[in-house]
């Protein structure tokens, strides 16, 4: 199945004003990348947010997310958020802003030669 293109749309709206930003498939949805870094992601059930892995702590009392994991080891300051969290405006604003204000720290993956 394709990414939750509602979802999609919705994300697209919140990054109109950012001059340094782009689409991409890859990982079987859609990535938004900032600055050139990935950002935040769109898949068919939720959201990837790229935050700063010290903030996890403070999200004890949001619903609705967990540590996103790959080949059985967590992946450090990504997180997946379940759609239906972001129903809500307000929740979707939350998240997207958490992985806006962490873009300037975040680091760029190598460029293939």
């Amino acid at each position: 199945m394709k990414y939750n293109e509602t979802l999609a749309l919705r994300v697209a709206e919140r990054l109109m004003h950012i001059a340094d930003g782009e689409e991409k498939l890859m990982f079987n949805g859609l990535v938004f990348m900032v600055n050139g870094k990935m950002c935040l992601g769109v898949s068919k059930d939720g959201m990837m947010v790229r935050l700063d892995p010290g903030t996890l702590e403070n999200l004890s009392d949001k619903d609705g997310w967990e540590q996103m994991v790959m080949g059985g080891r967590p992946m450090k300051g990504y997180i997946s958020v379940s759609e239906d969290v972001l129903s809500r405006n307000d929740e979707l604003d939350f998240w997207v802003k958490l992985a806006l204000d962490f873009n300037p720290f975040a680091k760029a993956s190598r460029k293939k030669k």
